[in-house]
């Protein structure tokens, strides 16, 4: 009954309400993404290239077309590829890093955006999430819709070309959005939901740690690893005690002067720097000492600009322009239960978590992983979306080989 009950579902079905996608073009610059994100309720802004061959084929002749103008989505950037790329060496020194073209900071790795139409079916983006896929672009239909003569063309203008292409709007869907949507049908793999992680087998050990007492700089790496795998930097002590982590997520909702914050504080201090509330004020003045101390004023001065403070501006100025602001819209829950007590808060769970348990609680708090731990803290490891899908299309083909 499952498999026939979804093998009809498609995508236009998941992206009912969904807006439309703000992007920008790959003749950006870093500072117009930049821009971008602070001005978006979304933690990633699109990034698509065009290629417009209205001149060759003859624009308004009569036909339907408005020439043969190709445009796709080639990838999308957060604040935490801004970030990173403002850590670099190279970077950090030189005031015109803002004016990088955005596709220098672009993720390298192919298939992470894929374009799907409305009538897809589910399965077949679940199949492409599988195979790495992070987004699925998916036309919608709004009471703008565009149709291809030019006139139509212009009226659509209004609308603005951050959000049309080529007369059409455009959602994308997540491994959120699928997640949901199984959630909403789960009686129908019913007992499998019940079972625990352990069980299922769906724990991954192959996790990205760093020291709790390294320095945050070393982390970036880590950084940039976890934000392509989409999962999050398991901050470690002695044996293995899971303290707390360093999330892309988190880094996505913070201002870009934080970049000055991993370039010169510990891994412990980066963690309460980047925690609910805002940095204390008393490591915003040893981030501002130690640019100091780098020969980083630069940078210092940059940022200052960036934030709308001018670098003659008091000292208190000086330091509330490096604390990332913490929109109240982002905020977590601070009443979860399995909230770690140190520093940042971190979602867990234990092996012997039902998967839907584990469902409830990564949903619920935004997230697409949970960390597995023993009573003690000890990090086993964690469960990722692409881990809960699997087990979800491996019954699907099960129940279709025996039906």
């Amino acid at each position: 009954m499952a498999v026939s009950l979804l093998a009809n579902v498609v995508l236009s079905d998941l992206c009912l309400g969904k807006p439309a996608l703000k992007s920008l073009p790959i003749s950006a610059t870093v500072s117009d993404a930049l821009e971008a994100l602070k001005n978006s309720d979304d933690n990633f802004i699109s990034v698509w290239d065009c290629v417009d061959r209205s001149s060759k084929i003859g624009f308004g002749d009569g036909n339907d077309g408005v020439g043969d103008e190709s445009c796709r989505c080639v990838g999308k950037v957060c604040m935490v590829d801004v970030i990173c790329h403002l850590c670099k060496n190279e970077n950090s020194l030189s005031p015109d890093a803002l004016k990088a073209p955005v596709s220098a900071i672009l993720p390298k790795i192919p298939g992470l955006v894929r374009h799907l139409e409305p009538s897809s079916s589910l399965l077949e983006a679940i199949d492409l999430i599988l195979q790495g896929t992070q987004n699925l672009v998916v036309p919608i239909q709004t009471k703008l819709s565009c149709y291809s003569k030019r006139k139509q063309l212009q009226k659509c203008s209004t609308i603005g070309p951050s959000t049309t292409h080529n007369g059409r709007e455009f959602c994308w869907l997540t491994q959120e959005d699928v997640i949901r949507f199984l959630l909403c049908s789960i009686g129908l793999f019913s007992p499998i939901p019940a079972l625990s992680i352990d069980t299922l087998g769906i724990i991954t050990t192959d996790i990205i740690a760093v020291d709790y007492f390294s320095s945050a700089s070393s982390a970036l790496g880590a950084i940039s690893r976890s934000l392509a795998k989409q999962t999050s930097v398991a901050v470690v002590e002695g044996e293995g005690s899971l303290i707390g982590e360093i999330s892309p997520l988190t880094l996505a909702r913070c201002h870009e002067t934080v970049a000055a914050a991993i370039m010169t504080l510990s891994t412990e201090d980066l963690m309460a720097y980047i925690d609910l509330g805002g940095p204390p004020e008393d490591l915003v003045r040893v981030v501002k000492s130690r640019l100091n101390e780098k020969n980083l004023e630069g940078m210092l001065e940059e940022f200052n600009t960036t934030s709308g403070t001018s670098s003659s501006s008091s000292s208190d100025e000086e330091y509330s322009s490096l604390s990332p602001p913490r929109p109240a819209r982002y905020s977590r829950t601070t009443s979860y239960s399995g909230r770690m007590v140190r520093r940042t808060e971190t979602i867990v769970c234990q092996p012997k978590s039902s998967l839907v348990a584990v469902m409830i609680k990564a949903i619920a708090h935004r997230v697409n992983y949970v960390w597995v731990i023993e009573d003690d803290c000890s990090l086993v490891g964690l469960v990722t979306f692409c881990d809960i899908l699997k087990v979800f299309r491996e019954q699907l083909d099960t129940r279709k080989q025996k039906g």
